[in-house]
Parts: C-alpha cells; structure tokens; sequence
C-alpha cells in the first residue's frame, strides 16, 4: 500500500472516531483540541478527512494483481 494510501486511511480513521465521539457523546474532539469548529485549524482538519475520503474512493477502483500484493507495492 502507497505511503499517501496509508496516510489517507488513518486520516479516515481520524474522522471515523471524531464522528463516533459525536454520534455517541456529544463530544467533538477536534473542536474540542482546537479552539471550537469554527476555529482555522479545526476546519482543516475537518477538509483533510473529507480529501482524505475522497482519495479513499479509488481504493474501491484500482487494479491489484496477486504479486503486488505479496510484494506489497499496489
């Protein structure tokens, strides 16, 4: 898996537990570490998950053939 494919992925799984905390405790931790929702650091956070998922798309897409996934370069 390509570096950028990993870093995309726990990305994901940033935003993934962000909206769980939300959906489960009423807690936006994101807001909550940087200076409420509305705050610039906050949104970008909140654009790199949305980049992220967006980049996560073509996962569903792409092409792998058996040797690049033992090899471990798709």
């Amino acid at each position: 898996m390509r570096m950028l494919d990993r870093i995309a992925l726990a990305l994901l799984v940033i935003g993934g537990l962000n909206w769980g905390g939300i959906g489960l405790f009423g807690m936006d931790l994101v807001a909550a570490l940087f200076g409420g929702s509305a705050s610039v650091i906050s949104r970008v956070v909140y654009v790199l998950v949305c980049v992220s998922a967006l980049w996560c798309i073509t996962l569903f897409f792409r092409d792998e053939t058996r040797e690049d996934r033992i090899r471990g370069t798709a």
